[in-house]
Parts: C-alpha cells; sequence; structure tokens
C-alpha cells in the first residue's frame, strides 16, 4: 500500500512534467514557420584591415547562438554575409544593406510572417524566452508614438495617425541616437513592402544621402516624421526588450532605465568594436552569464 502510494507521488510530477513539456513544443512550433531570424555577418573579413581573432571568436559564438535560438523554436535562421551587399556598379551603399536584405530574404520566405533583424553583436541570453509572445501581441509591449522617449526630439509634419486602429506591424527600439537598428522585427504585410521600397528608394538616397550620417537610421526618421501612413503601423518598445546595450555605450544618458542590459534580461547588444580590448572582455563576461543561465538542469 505504501509502495504504491510512493509510486503515484513519483508519476503525478513527472507526468505533469511531460504534459506541460508537450503543451510548450507544440505551442511553439505552431508558430514555428512563421519567424525568421536575419543575422548579418562578414565573412569575408574586414574592409580596412584583417579581423582580430576576437572578433572571429565573437562571430563564431553570435551565429552558434542564434542558431541555438532558431533551432529551440523551429526559427529559420537566414545569415546573410554583409560584406558581398553591393546593389549598384557605381556606389556602395554601406549601412544601408539591412533594408535590401530584409526585402530579399521577405522574397524567399513566403510563408513566413515575422523577419526580425539582428546585429551580429547581439547576444541572446536566456533562450526560453519565445520572441513570437511579442509578435503575437505587440500593443500589450509597444508605444504607438516616438515622443515616449525621442531623444533627438523628432517632430512631426501631421499628427494625424490612425494608430488606434491599426496593427503594429514594424517594432523597433530608441536609443540615445535616435532609431535603434541592431534589432528590430517587421511583418510581412502590404504595408511593410511599401515601407521597405521607399527606405530604399535610390532617387530619395540620391538626394540625401550626404547629409545623413547614420543613413537607413537618418532615412527612417525622415520617412516617420513626414509619412503618417508609416507612423500608424510601427511600435515602439524598450531597448532591453530587443538587446539592451552595455553601460560604456549612450553616455549621455547613464541612468536611463530602459536602454541598458541588466542581468536577468534575455538579450543584450554589445554595440562596440572588438578592435577594443574592454569590447571582448564584456563579451565574454556575457557569454559566463549565458552559461549559467542555459546550463542543462542536470548539471551540478
Amino acid at each position: 500500500m505504501v509502495s504504491n502510494r510512493n509510486s503515484t507521488l513519483i508519476l503525478i510530477p513527472l507526468a505533469l512534467f511531460f504534459v506541460y513539456g508537450c503543451f510548450q513544443y507544440f505551442q511553439s512550433n505552431a508558430y514555428s514557420d512563421k519567424v525568421v531570424i536575419i543575422l548579418g555577418t562578414n565573412a569575408q573579413g574586414g574592409v580596412d584591415r584583417w579581423k582580430t581573432s576576437h572578433e572571429w571568436e565573437a562571430e563564431r559564438l553570435s551565429i552558434s547562438n542564434k542558431q541555438k535560438y532558431a533551432d529551440k523554436y523551429g526559427y529559420k535562421l537566414s545569415l546573410v554575409d554583409m560584406s558581398t551587399r553591393k546593389r549598384y556598379s557605381h556606389e556602395w551603399r554601406e549601412g544601408w544593406q539591412k533594408v535590401d536584405v530584409v526585402r530579399q530574404v521577405m522574397r524567399e520566405n513566403p510563408q513566413a510572417e515575422w523577419f526580425w533583424w539582428l546585429d551580429l553583436n547581439t547576444f541572446i541570453m536566456d533562450m526560453d524566452v519565445d520572441i513570437s509572445k511579442l509578435f503575437k501581441n505587440p500593443q500589450k509591449y509597444a508605444h504607438r508614438s516616438v515622443e515616449y522617449l525621442n531623444p533627438l526630439n523628432i517632430k512631426v509634419d501631421s499628427p494625424f495617425a490612425d494608430t488606434i486602429n491599426s496593427p503594429i506591424e514594424f517594432l523597433i527600439a530608441q536609443d540615445c541616437g535616435g532609431f535603434s537598428l541592431g534589432s528590430f522585427a517587421i511583418k510581412k504585410t502590404a504595408y511593410s513592402d511599401l515601407l521597405l521600397d521607399s527606405w530604399w528608394d535610390p532617387v530619395f538616397y540620391e538626394q540625401n544621402h550626404m547629409a545623413w550620417e547614420h543613413r537607413e537610421q537618418d532615412c527612417l526618421e525622415v520617412l516617420y516624421s513626414n509619412q503618417p501612413w508609416i507612423r500608424e503601423r510601427m511600435g515602439f518598445v524598450e531597448m532591453r526588450m530587443l538587446g539592451g546595450y552595455s553601460r560604456t555605450a549612450c553616455t549621455e544618458t547613464p541612468n536611463d532605465k530602459t536602454m541598458f542590459w541588466e542581468t536577468g534580461d534575455w538579450i543584450a547588444n554589445i554595440a562596440c568594436d572588438f578592435i577594443d580590448w574592454g569590447c571582448w572582455e564584456r563579451y565574454a563576461e556575457l557569454k559566463q552569464v549565458y552559461d549559467k543561465l542555459n546550463r542543462p538542469w542536470w548539471y551540478l
């Protein structure tokens, strides 16, 4: 009698654990073919110099990190060699490649809904956080106006934008320099097709590229300011939700609570140059935190 009771007490937790695992598996995989992660790499090395050993190692770790995350949830990881992105023979649109890459990956994956761009210097810390939660209910996490932070004091030419009745189809964060494009997500819709075409418009580029220090970032800020239809479907989330910076970045706002990575956050953005030894040290520290967070349950 006692033996049967003990067996029951052992089997019940195991059964609950199994049911919960199955629920999590089917819940995550139900969204698996709808998300593509885009990671820009630099496989050929530097342009002006050879890549350092730290840069090679950081790139290897970053790709492996994203692949593990994609494998866990069944998402597709699209690796793009940014060193070969040359749109026109007479010019090199350096800093503008992301827009063209996203358009191409969308064409290659017609079944997908959300496309999540990540810079190489991002690192997913907590593998148990599923990005699809943000995509399923972006209104829960996003602000509908740039004004919640607005470090550049961006003005809009017309206050009208129907953000109440319009869904969010473009998720982006802001840092001390304005719109941050190190980690952003965009949904494949008629809206995003038109947005990306406008963003990449070669005529627009030719007229303004010499005045835009931050290239595609400045272009997007101008479009946001002047085009109400673009504002209607944009959502702004905190930097920490899409990749908080280390404290050495954005020194203009050292006390900001939304911009910098904190222990327990699920994703970080190193946002520094790996020829700097301090940058590699910060990366190594994050890797140690990641290893502790993602140890197998049987690890002692």
